[in-house]
């Protein structure tokens, strides 16, 4: 397999246990708990548990990136969520606009599952230009002298 269609095909795949880890949270939260703002805390612990999963495995099998530190890693994956928050509206806007539209669980996670498609198509161009730039081995920052050896 061509390695522009592996990573597609593996970003896919991501993005799909991604949606569903997110998902999966949300059902669980809404299971465990149903009082005031249940839907709304469902969607902030799935969003939190998608991110986490689709950090990790981006990292390591879309971008083939290493960080250097604890340090540096914190401070990438503090910039890969930043760059999530467009793209999370666009996943909240839409599973909020099913739940107001159809007023069913069901339809909530559909339009969460149409949201987080449309925000990871977005995502991996946004992830490729800022986030996971220069592969393994990205240019070391002023920041980043504290984790230099000493």
């Amino acid at each position: 397999m061509k390695h522009a269609t592996r990573i597609v095909v593996l970003y896919v795949v991501f993005a799909a246990l991604a949606i569903l880890v997110n998902l999966l949270s949300q059902a669980l939260v809404v299971a465990v708990y149903s009082g005031p703002r249940a839907v709304e805390l469902s969607v902030l612990a799935g969003t939190g548990t998608g991110l986490l999963v689709k950090y990790v495995l981006d990292k390591r099998y879309i971008f083939a990136f290493a960080s250097r530190s604890l340090f540096h890693d914190s401070r990438l994956f503090t910039l890969y969520a930043f760059t999530g928050v467009f793209t999370t509206a666009i996943f909240w806007g839409c599973e909020f606009a099913f739940q107001r539209l159809y007023a069913t669980d069901a339809m909530r996670y559909i339009g969460g599952a149409i949201g987080l498609t449309l925000g990871y198509l977005i995502k991996y161009r946004l992830d490729k230009r800022f986030v996971f730039v220069g592969g393994s081995t990205p240019p070391r920052l002023a920041s980043d002298r504290s984790d230099s050896p000493r």
